[in-house]
């Protein structure tokens, strides 16, 4: 069985195609460089390749959390991830509509302006 590392690298680049390339990546260190191999190791691989709940099923939740913690950054990032995890673009709006009711409208609204940026590349004016 492949490290934690390796596994959360291999969940990364499926979530995320292109963003790393293959083979061996050295990840920051230093102040705060820290963060992306947290990430890799108990995000990515740890909870993503639990079993009990899809992909997709994931990236559903995740978004939840993210919009309600108004996490804009990670927001964009899992917007994609839920895309590449079979969530239309629809379903990824009809979350955020679901989220006005317990995150609140403005949570939601700053989530859909972030969707609208990523998956339109527009600012979301209308």
């Amino acid at each position: 069985m492949t490290d934690v590392r390796e596994q959360g690298l291999q969940v990364f680049r499926e979530l995320l195609p292109g963003v790393l390339p293959d083979g061996d990546v050295e990840l920051p260190d230093g102040l705060g460089g820290e963060m992306l191999g947290l990430a890799m190791d108990n995000v990515f691989g740890r909870l993503w390749t639990r079993d009990g709940l899809s992909r997709r099923d994931r990236s559903l939740i995740t978004l939840g959390i993210l919009i309600a913690q108004r996490a804009d950054d990670e927001l964009r990032i899992h917007v994609q991830i839920a895309r590449n995890n079979g969530l239309s673009d629809d379903e990824i709006a009809e979350v955020i509509y679901h989220c006005t009711g317990y995150t609140g409208f403005p949570a939601a609204n700053s989530a859909m302006r972030v969707a609208q940026e990523v998956l339109h590349g527009d600012d979301g004016a209308t």
